[in-house]
C-alpha cells in the first residue's frame, strides 16, 4: 500500500526500567521486540522513523531512521509525538499526519494501520486513537501536522504531560477494535510479560 501522506513513527523512549534490559531489542519468535512492529508498520507506510535516544547498532545496520526527542527532560509519549511532527515538517514534505505506534505491543492488528489510512482520507478529525473494549490506546494514533503549534505549546507552556489528557481536550476521535480470546494491545514491559507473550505467540500461530 505505502501510503505518501502519513509518516509512521514508533515511539521508543522508554528506559525500560521493569524489564531490567533495553525491551527494544529482546527476542520474541526469532525477531527483536521492536522487529515487530517495524514490519506491520512498513507494509503500508512509505517513511518510518524511531523517536529514540538509543544509538544501538540495530538501527544502523537495518538503515533505520532514528530521531532523538527535540525536547529533552522526559516528558513521555507526547513529546515523542511532537518529534516526529518537527520531523515530518522538516524533512517529508509529502506528510500531512503521524501515526504513532509503541515499540512494546507486537500482536496488534494491522487493521489499526489500514484505518489510520482510511480516516486520514476522510479528514473528519484532527486526532484519532485506538480503543477497544471501552480502554482507550492512544499511543496507536493518527495526528495531523496542523497540531504541532499546539501541542508544542501545551507541553512546553501548560506543562501538560497525560496522552489522555490532551488528546481529550482535542476532540478525539476513538477508533473501536473488537477482538476475542488474547488481547492484541498487550503490551511487554517486564519479563514476565516476555514469557507470555513467548507461549500466547505459541498459540496464536498454532
Amino acid at each position: 500500500m505505502n501510503e505518501h501522506n502519513i509518516l509512521g513513527a514508533i515511539l521508543a523512549g522508554g528506559k525500560s526500567k521493569r524489564m531490567g534490559q533495553d525491551k527494544l531489542f529482546v527476542n520474541l519468535n526469532n525477531k527483536k521486540l521492536i522487529e515487530h512492529t517495524i514490519v506491520k508498520v512498513k507494509k503500508y507506510l512509505k517513511e518510518l522513523i524511531i523517536v529514540t535516544n538509543n544509538e544501538n547498532e540495530f538501527f544502523k545496520i537495518n538503515n533505520l531512521i532514528t530521531v532523538n526527542d527535540c525536547i529533552k527532560g522526559q516528558l513521555g509519549p507526547l513529546a515523542g509525538i511532537l518529534t516526529a511532527m518537527k520531523w515530518a515538517k522538516e524533512n517529508s514534505p509529502k506528510s500531512n499526519w503521524i501515526a504513532s505506534f509503541p515499540c512494546d505491543t507486537p500482536f496488534f492488528p494491522e487493521s489499526i494501520i489500514a484505518k489510520f489510512i482510511e480516516e486520514s482520507k476522510k479528514k473528519e478529525s484532527l486526532i484519532l486513537c485506538a480503543s477497544s473494549h471501552g480502554r482507550k490506546h492512544n499511543i496507536f494514533g493518527l495526528w495531523s501536522l496542523d497540531l504541532y503549534d499546539k501541542l508544542y505549546n501545551d507541553l512546553v507552556n501548560n506543562k501538560i504531560r497525560k496522552v489522555q489528557d490532551w488528546t481529550k481536550a482535542n476532540n478525539i476521535k476513538n477508533l473501536e477494535f473488537e477482538f476475542e480470546g488474547h488481547d492484541p494491545f498487550f503490551n511487554i514491559n517486564t519479563l514476565e510479560d516476555l514469557k507470555f507473550a513467548k507461549k500466547l505467540s505459541l498459540k496464536i500461530n498454532e
